[in-house]
């Protein structure tokens, strides 16, 4: 979990300077009105007032330098916080895996780690120059008391109207600033979801129909902004009201003063320049504004903070050659069942194909296996350690899993296939095993070549999906990842996965017979449970299964 004052207080060593500016940033602010103050005396003495001119102009300059060391350490504090924590929630997403963030939007996870961060980052600056910008109007009123205690008392009924207009204010925007982030958040998200599917959108000619769709949320956007704006005009109007009448009420008695012969021309000039601090209180709307919109980026990213990361143990895998098994594993999601109790044995070195209908629980099956997903009851061991037990780092070189949809990252093709860049001989014996070398090899660039501007067919991506995830040690898992492939191709690929001479465990999802028939087993699901587990040709007689293949 994470709270406002821990982003806060990550400014650091920033905080102090921002701080010590902000101080010095008041000590001059009320220093200069009672300096000018003797320099209209000193004037209107006829002498003396040089010095006095000096100390102002010394005084200024040193404001000057304490607001611009301000806004750079400003600017610098907000630029480590939110770094620190972009860092934090992107480790989180990842450390969460598919079912961390499965409460969450694509696109609105985007927002939170980018928009909203920077929103939470504000949180030290504005909270010390909140803070700091009470020093001036305390300043003012201790001062106008050592001038004339009717003056502050003057100012300090004013400054209350003030300081209820800044609570008001600051209750009202709290609530607008976040549902105006989360709205954003859900616009992104339904932005991030075309996205994906911008061919079929397309294609479907619905380019309109989604447009609105998107758009939909403008209307209640621009509610929430205009709200927030009219919370901002009514303050910053009635603060405009309140200031002045702060300083008609302090000329007003200082004039009385005046003429009464309690205070000097000087003092009252002073007190003016007091009174215009007070009302300047009023301009604080805008700190507060910031410090509204960085509690709600706070509150956004720590719900993403809140999904707790994926456990591993510290064992690590004994020898073998990636003995699977299943003790009574059931799944349950959203009060379904996707899988019930299910329990195997699959001996290590085998190709095992896993079939069935749609929604039979395959890739659910397959999900368990890899440990992208853990279990509701029971567990899942390879080679005699259970899942949850084995470190990080010894179950992702142990596993590796390739999908009908690989997304492929980094900024080549070489990445994409060896995203730690152990070494190029490893990465061109897995293309070359998985027969990616063959179009690789045709580009430009070769291995070299961008990913991004890289021209690939579904099957080609799929070959590079199963060229990254070829270097596991005890367990291919592969979830329809060869269902792109041409028939030639295909055939290539489940010899090279059946003859694999590294003797690893090979959990094949596919929908194809022939890739059913060249497996040692297949485990035939349907409706989550384990209907039968045989050879492919002894299946074969059952109608109910033939019927799986079409």
């Amino acid at each position: 979990m994470i709270t406002f004052k821990e982003v806060a207080k990550r400014g650091r060593g920033w905080l102090p300077l921002i701080g010590v500016n902000a101080l010095i940033g008041s000590a001059v602010t009320l220093a200069l009105p009672a300096i000018l103050g003797r320099s209209v005396d000193s004037i209107v003495a006829g002498a003396g007032y040089t010095r006095w001119l000096v100390v102002a102009a010394s005084l200024i300059g040193l404001g000057i330098a304490a607001s611009i060391i301000d806004a750079f350490a400003g600017a610098a504090c907000v630029a480590e916080t939110t770094a620190w924590l972009r860092h934090r929630l992107v480790r989180h997403v990842v450390r969460g895996g598919p079912g961390g963030t499965r409460d969450f939007e694509t696109g609105d996870l985007v927002t939170r780690v980018s928009a909203n961060a920077t929103d939470a980052a504000q949180a030290g600056p504005a909270a010390v120059t909140a803070i700091a910008a009470v020093a001036p109007p305390l300043g003012s009123l201790v001062l106008l008391a050592v001038i004339d205690p009717w003056l502050a008392a003057a100012f300090f009924g004013g400054v209350l109207l003030v300081v209820l207009v800044l609570w008001t204010f600051a209750m009202r925007t709290a609530d607008v600033s976040l549902a105006y982030q989360e709205t954003q958040g859900r616009i992104a998200a339904l932005l991030s979801e075309a996205l994906t599917g911008i061919r079929t959108i397309t294609a479907a000619g619905t380019t309109e129909r989604e447009e609105r769709r998107i758009l939909g949320l403008l209307p209640e956007l621009h509610r929430n902004g205009v709200v927030t704006w009219r919370i901002l005009a009514r303050s910053g109007a009635q603060a405009a009201v309140v200031g002045p009448l702060v300083l008609v009420a302090v000329l007003a008695v200082g004039g009385i003063q005046l003429v009464g012969g309690d205070v000097t021309a000087g003092e009252l000039f002073a007190a003016s320049q007091y009174a215009v601090l007070g009302a300047g209180l009023g301009n604080l709307t805008g700190v507060l504004g910031e410090l509204a919109r960085a509690r709600a980026g706070v509150r956004r990213s720590a719900e993403v903070i809140a999904v707790e990361p994926v456990a591993h143990g510290t064992l690590t895998l004994p020898s073998g050659h990636g003995q699977l098994t299943f003790d009574g594993v059931s799944v349950v999601a959203d009060g379904n069942v996707l899988l019930d109790n299910v329990s195997l044995e699959l001996p290590g070195g085998l190709t095992v194909a896993v079939v069935g209908p749609s929604g039979a629980g395959k890739s659910v099956l397959a999900a368990v296996a890899a440990r992208l997903r853990d279990p509701s009851t029971g567990q899942v061991s390879l080679d005699g350690v259970p899942l949850q037990a084995v470190s990080r780092h010894a179950l992702r070189s142990a596993v590796g899993c390739a999908f009908e949809r690989p997304q492929l990252v980094g900024r080549t093709i070489g990445e994409a296939i060896d995203p730690h860049a152990v070494s190029p001989v490893r990465t061109l014996a897995a293309a070359r095993a998985t027969h990616a070398h063959d179009f690789v090899s045709r580009l430009p660039d070769g291995y070299l070549t961008s990913l991004r501007k890289a021209p690939m067919s579904g099957g080609e991506r799929q070959r590079l999906g199963l060229a990254r995830a070829w270097p596991a040690r005890r367990l291919l898992v592969l979830d329809d990842a060869t269902s792109s492939l041409d028939t030639a191709t295909e055939r290539q690929i489940s010899r090279t996965l059946t003859e694999d001479r590294h003797r690893r465990t090979r959990l094949i999802v596919t929908h194809r017979p022939a890739t059913a028939a060249r497996a040692d087993l297949v485990i035939w699901l349907d409706h989550g449970q384990v209907r039968a587990i045989a050879p492919h040709a002894d299946l074969w007689h059952n109608t109910s299964y033939r019927a799986v293949f079409g």
